[in-house]
């Protein structure tokens, strides 16, 4: 049984952040254990209160998985502040973890910042050079590089700066790509992009994809599989969740994917 680790925030609602990484490392046929870095009081309406954990808290939550059950690979979400960056990439070189998975929570789907400048550059500078894998959405990907980002030509300009910053392979999100039917991911491992393409689905059940999507590779890299397919399972089972979040009618805002698939590819 393979074991993922993922150190992010609590969603209350259950729909992002640990919980929807949880739901999909059990989809996906591995071993999931979390880290948590912030509390969250928020439904498919909104965030109503965060509250940062002590670094202290988030170090013993690590080192209590690792030196028990150890970890294939890690998944990072949610870390809230330049500390707890900081904390995290200590503890990735500490544990010599080689299967990084880097969700950039910075920017929120909207555009709003989620993260202060000091945490920002910490994450620059302190954790992409870790990651195996980042997967940076669009707005993220323009504040990592500095680019404005319309097209797919711009999306690779940003792939190759952020490669740069260290990461081995980088993923930019294309759910939000402005003038595009499709929803359209880019992987570049340094050499070559490859293409993930899927029709948008009209839903406004939405949330977690991201967290979904990060953590879904990483399940797969954790199970032996190359970057390629990871990415490839990972898009294809965030679609299929997207397509049947409808069927869940779960709040009254923006509710989350339908975690519970199990493809065949795989497993």
């Amino acid at each position: 049984m393979q074991k993922v680790l993922t150190i992010a925030g609590s969603d209350s609602g259950g729909g992002a952040g640990i919980q929807a990484d949880l739901k999909t490392f059990a989809a996906r046929g591995v071993f999931g254990m979390s880290a948590l870095t912030a509390i969250t009081a928020q439904n498919t309406v909104g965030v109503q209160s965060v509250f940062d954990l002590p670094c202290e808290i988030i170090a013993q939550q690590i080192d209590s998985i690792m030196e028990d059950i150890g970890a294939d690979a890690w998944k990072t979400g949610m870390l809230a502040n330049e500390a707890i960056i900081k904390l995290v990439a200590e503890r990735i070189k500490h544990y010599k973890i080689q299967l990084l998975v880097v969700d950039p929570v910075m920017v929120a789907k909207g555009g709003d910042l989620l993260l202060q400048p000091e945490a920002r550059n910490a994450l620059i500078t302190e954790l992409l050079p870790l990651a195996y894998v980042v997967t940076p959405n669009h707005h993220e990907a323009q504040v990592l590089t500095g680019l404005t980002i319309q097209t797919i030509e711009d999306v690779q300009r940003a792939a190759v700066a952020i490669q740069k910053l260290g990461a081995k392979n980088v993923v930019v999100k294309g759910g939000d790509l402005p003038n595009s039917s499709d929803a359209i991911d880019i992987l570049f491992d340094g050499q070559i992009f490859s293409e993930f393409r899927a029709a948008r689905i009209p839903t406004k059940n939405s949330h977690g994809t991201g967290c979904t999507f990060a953590s879904a590779i990483a399940a797969e890299l954790a199970k032996g599989y190359t970057v390629f397919e990871a990415v490839e399972t990972a898009k294809n089972y965030v679609t299929q969740a997207i397509s049947m979040a409808d069927l869940m009618h779960i709040g009254h805002g923006h509710g989350p994917l339908n975690h519970f698939l199990r493809q065949n590819s795989h497993f």
